[in-house]
């Protein structure tokens, strides 16, 4: 009898522990096979699962207001249009409540409380933010289940970090269309970032200076629709408007010239003139008219390189009298003040707390936190708020060094170890209030690429403590391109490590690098098949990275291939990226192209005195191969503008009504070395191919009638 009553202590007891929710680390729910990002702040498993019938029913309190119920239809669109549920209002079934009832203290304005039942989740919420960020982390949980639909038995109780978690929006290369930009809008929010700083420069249609916009530039009313859409999404859309630095998009333009600091330089405006803030002023006021309701501006101001130089104007003067903060501060102060008094909040890459300097900056301005622990100290003090910046990748064309940074960079690690290490402590310090991961967009690199680089930022943003950075790169690749897609980080490694070989290759370092060698085409043949053997000794390191990137390149486009047959998610980004993967190669194919054009122009030259007919044909065999070069340029870059232009307006287009003016600067962008798509083949386009060709077959003929 004692017997049988201590056995059932002991299963009474272990039927107990086996119903105690438990905490889980990020790992556990990894490992358990739920890719979510944002890790949330806890986690408890172990209650009850939650089985989706081929219906659910959604609720929402009877005192919802639009911002909920828009949660809550964002949840059901998401439910049907990925999972294939359809939901509805449903006596009996499985139901999703969405309420803000029985929150506990504590999670804030952003966060939430999600937990399963048998027959219900139920996700709480102060605020619709929270409720909204509680269905984005449920549609991560949904996982396959005997032919069906569970969430796991779980617990989450949510809040971020940071309050404020931006993406900072480059689009002076490039003009994503509408569509694009709504897509963009809703992934960000599936990730938590509330904050779009969007750089547009010329990609806005200002009224007041019809001469700025670019052909095609979305209008204020544009502007207008996309801020509203991003708010749905608890997303504000932030506008930069460049000043001091970045603004050749404007003094490129005759109206503009005489408001530059130096006559001859179109990079940076004169903060002494009058002219000056009078069109800014025009722009910002313009700019926010476009954004309703958002709280912030932000004002520019980096990359100030020619502040200061400017002689008849009194600009170096001034700066041997004040100081180059003192001169910065005369532009930000004022454009700040002007901010302030249209009702938003500035913000600036330059300013904020500097402890020493004579002229003090708006007060409030954001100050840039992160490097020195006492000015941080100082700064919140004196109530300047703290920003951290998620260091800048670099400017490696047409793909991000992810994983890999060529040597003179290996010290500082690749972008993501680099974004970790700045970020996770940040967040857990308690003392920043906005984040900022930025996209100079300077060498070209499509919106898409930069997805990894905004969702680190996310994950870590919002809580600093989970996951691991190796626990967080396996997690994106399943979350962003689901469970179908197959082998995507070796992709991301192929093209990271094939950026370089791109890079290095021609021309293309000179931009941003300075001087590092030219590529000259084989020696064309004279008199009686003469010529100066050098290209293929020249030229032997980049011919045996030629042979070995090939193969790696064709690697990466079968598996572009793979996950667009297998259905993987974002399949754009495959077609983007097999793209890239041409051109990577089609760079190589040419290195060896000329290697081979050389080598059919030795064979002419070894048998003409003996076999006329058999130099003939080699210079044959020589011209073909250029011709075919030529036609596989035309081909991968056709296809590359096609695939670009998916998303994109056409590059530096004009309009019958407007033409585009396309004018370089001081900062030497690789993408802005031409007004359109070119830039990615210039240097091959700049070898002179076509040229060579034309000669060469002048030769031949030459021959011809000379020798046979």
């Amino acid at each position: 009898m004692a017997r049988n009553f201590y056995c059932f202590v002991i299963i009474l007891l272990l039927l107990t522990a086996m119903s105690v929710p438990s905490r889980a680390s990020s790992t556990e729910l990894w490992q358990s096979g739920i890719p979510l990002i944002p890790y949330p702040q806890q986690v408890e498993t172990g209650g009850a699962d939650f089985m989706f019938g081929k219906q659910i029913s959604v609720a929402v309190d009877d005192n919802a207001g639009s911002r909920v119920k828009f949660a809550a239809d964002e949840l059901s669109r998401i439910l049907g249009d990925e999972f294939g549920v359809e939901t509805a209002t449903i006596s009996g079934a499985p139901t999703v409540r969405l309420t803000s009832s029985g929150v506990p203290a504590g999670v804030g304005e952003q966060g939430y409380v999600l937990e399963t039942f048998a027959d219900s989740v139920v996700i709480r919420a102060a605020t619709p933010q929270g409720l909204f960020y509680g269905v984005q982390t449920l549609v991560q949980l949904v996982q396959p289940h005997r032919g069906g639909l569970v969430v796991r038995g779980v617990k989450i109780t949510d809040w971020p970090n940071i309050k404020l978690r931006a993406v900072h929006y480059d689009t002076k290369h490039f003009q994503e269309k509408a569509d694009y930009v709504r897509n963009f809008i809703r992934t960000l929010a599936r990730y938590k970032i509330n904050m779009l700083i969007w750089e547009w420069e010329d990609k806005f249609a200002y009224e007041s200076h019809p001469e700025v916009g670019a052909p095609g530039a979305f209008t204020k009313q544009e502007m207008q629709e996309l801020t509203r859409y991003a708010q749905k999404y608890h997303i504000q859309i932030v506008p930069l408007v460049q000043g001091l630095g970045h603004v050749s998009f404007i003094l490129k333009h005759p109206e503009n010239k005489s408001l530059r600091e130096v006559p001859s330089n179109n990079w940076g405006f004169c903060p002494l003139r009058e002219g000056t803030y009078e069109l800014e002023f025009d722009l910002i006021k313009e700019a926010i008219e476009a954004t309703p309701g958002s709280e912030y501006f932000h004002i520019g101001c980096d990359e100030t390189y020619v502040l200061g130089k400017g002689v008849e104007c009194g600009c170096k003067a001034k700066m041997e009298e004040i100081g180059r903060y003192g001169l910065t501060q005369i532009y930000v102060n004022r454009i700040a003040a002007y901010v302030k008094k249209l009702g938003r909040k500035p913000i600036s890459w330059a300013g904020g707390y500097q402890p020493g300097e004579k002229t003090e900056p708006v007060a409030g301005l954001m100050t840039w936190g992160g490097y020195d622990e006492q000015r941080d100290k100082e700064a919140l003090a004196k109530g300047y708020p703290l920003f951290i910046y998620d260091p800048n990748p670099g400017i490696e064309h047409l793909f991000l060094p992810y994983f890999y940074r060529e040597t003179e960079y290996n010290q500082y690690g690749s972008h993501l170890q680099r974004s970790y290490r700045r970020l996770a402590p940040a967040a857990l310090s308690g003392k920043f209030e906005g984040m900022i991961s930025t996209s100079w967009n300077c060498s070209g690199v499509h919106n898409q690429g930069w997805m990894l680089r905004y969702i680190i930022a996310a994950e870590y943003s919002w809580s600093g403590a989970n996951p691991s950075l190796a626990e967080f790169t396996d997690k994106f690749f399943v979350n962003y391109y689901g469970p179908r897609s197959r082998d995507v980080r070796e992709l991301y490694e192929l093209l990271n490590r094939a950026s370089y070989f791109y890079m290095n290759s021609f021309e293309r370092k000179v931009w941003h690098w300075g001087e590092i060698g030219k590529t000259h085409l084989p020696d064309l043949p004279r008199d009686d098949i003469e010529y100066d053997p050098y290209c293929n000794t020249e030229y032997a390191d980049r011919l045996a990275a030629s042979r070995k990137i090939i193969p790696k390149m064709q690697r990466a486009r079968e598996i572009c291939r793979t996950n667009l047959a297998l259905g993987a998610g974002n399949a754009y980004d495959f077609e983007l990226f097999g793209r890239m993967a041409e051109l990577f190669e089609h760079t190589a194919n040419t290195y060896l192209a000329l290697g081979r054009l050389e080598n059919s122009i030795t064979a002419a030259h070894r048998a003409h005195f003996d076999n006329p007919q058999g130099a003939y044909a080699a210079l044959g065999r020589a011209a073909e191969i250029v011709e075919e070069n030529l036609a596989e340029r035309s081909r991968v870059f056709k296809e590359i503008v096609t695939t670009w232009e998916k998303s994109q307006l056409p590059r530096g287009m004009s309009t019958p009504d407007k033409k585009y003016v396309h004018g370089r600067d001081q900062q030497r962008n690789f993408a802005n070395r031409r007004p359109d798509l070119s830039f990615m083949i210039c240097d091959e386009q700049m070898l002179g191919l076509e040229d060579y060709l034309a000669d060469l077959k002048k030769y031949m003929a030459w021959y011809k009638e000379k020798y046979l």
